[in-house]
């Protein structure tokens, strides 16, 4: 922690969800770091939508690794954002690019994972806040800034968890990377064969369109010349 927190003079009285060890995650990272690498970079504290909701800032130099319960919800996640359903079909389709270099991976936690829950209004409430914390896709600063606060007044929490935007009411959440020094830092096993290597190739697209086929989205497969 950079000592710039809490800044609210409010009591935060964070509820608190607790993740089994032995559970069974997914995630959606780039095919070049391992699926259980945190990702060590930081956003912009005063840009509206640099990076992820929930990252950490040079404010607060916390390193991020997010997670979702199912591979559509992971995947909803990643390549949903802010895709409409287009004509005729009422479809949803998902650039190429989204995908491109990317992996789907399983992974199982290590040890149990003690997170904030801001997955109901009580929840929110609980921390002072309402849906705006997870629904604003135009400004993630407030709730970055609020991550933080969190964090200062509930030093034993690892993370946040809460419902998907994108596959309700699945969850999606996010770990901090210094909240794990009991279990080595490392909270997640690899499960290898499990999830999808790259889904930037023919195959990998068919296994994450059957996954999001009951959202009406679809990868789009790249031109061939």
């Amino acid at each position: 922690m950079s000592g710039l927190f809490p800044m609210t003079p409010l009591e935060l009285r964070p509820n608190r969800h607790v993740i089994p060890a032995g559970t069974e995650l997914w995630r959606v990272h780039n095919t070049r770091y391992a699926p259980n690498e945190f990702n060590p970079k930081l956003a912009d504290p005063f840009e509206f939508k640099d990076g992820n909701r929930f990252d950490g800032t040079p404010l607060d130099p916390y390193h991020c690794l997010y997670l979702a319960d199912t591979a559509t919800t992971a995947l909803a996640e990643s390549v949903l954002r802010s895709r409409p359903f287009e004509l005729p079909a009422g479809k949803r389709r998902v650039p190429y690019a989204t995908v491109w270099r990317r992996s789907l991976s399983v992974l199982r936690t290590r040890c149990e994972l003690t997170l904030v829950s801001l997955v109901e209004s009580k929840d929110l409430a609980a921390v002072c806040q309402d849906a705006t914390l997870l629904e604003d896709e135009r400004n993630y600063v407030p709730a970055r800034r609020w991550a933080s606060e969190i964090r200062a007044q509930a030093p034993d929490v690892m993370g946040l968890i809460w419902q998907s935007r994108h596959n309700r009411p699945q969850r999606a959440l996010v770990l901090f990377h210094d909240r794990f020094a009991h279990c080595d830092g490392k909270p997640l096993d690899v499960l290898p064969e499990r999830g999808i290597r790259d889904l930037d190739s023919d195959a990998g697209i068919d296994r994450a369109n059957r996954f999001l086929e009951p959202l009406r989205s679809e990868i789009s497969r790249p031109r061939r010349e």
